[in-house]
């Protein structure tokens, strides 16, 4: 019995992750890419602006916490 012979294909490297957005679609005016998040990790809060119709929110955040969860934060705030 002889080996089995190995793959032509070569192993790929890691994956090269998208970055996460930080601009959002405005929940009130409902214009794309209106609300910019900004994270101050040093304080602790999360601010999130948009640039249209001036909505404002401010949530706490941790050391894992991202643009996507603040802006999920506002979302549940909303309703």
């Amino acid at each position: 019995m002889g080996k089995r012979k190995k793959s032509s294909r070569k192993p790929t490297g890691p994956r090269k992750r998208e970055p996460l957005e930080t601009t959002f679609t405005c929940l009130f005016c409902h214009h794309e890419k209106s609300v910019s998040v900004r994270l101050d990790r040093k304080e602790g809060i999360g601010h999130l602006v948009c640039k249209v119709c001036d909505q404002r929110f401010q949530g706490k955040i941790h050391h894992l916490s991202e643009a996507i969860d603040i802006y999920s934060e506002w979302i549940d705030a909303a309703d």
